[in-house]
């Protein structure tokens, strides 16, 4: 899924970003406010990853939920 429509949504999605990343705090959520690069930046504090392990992971979510989206039988 292209990252543009879940900070559109931010709303929707921070949910699934809080159930993904269980160390995020509802304070991270709102300063990530559906930017990736914030995300990124929060991911690396909380889980003590490089910058390149976080884009990795923001990747596979945005993969995970374009799968879910398109194959609802999950």
């Amino acid at each position: 899924m292209n990252w543009d429509r879940i900070e559109g949504n931010w709303k929707q999605f921070r949910g699934k970003v809080r159930e993904r990343w269980g160390r995020l705090t509802d304070d991270d959520l709102d300063v990530i406010n559906g930017n990736r690069q914030q995300l990124a930046g929060k991911l690396q504090e909380n889980y003590g990853i490089a910058k390149d392990a976080a884009d990795d992971e923001i990747e596979e979510f945005c993969r995970d939920i374009r799968d879910v989206q398109v194959n609802p039988k999950m």
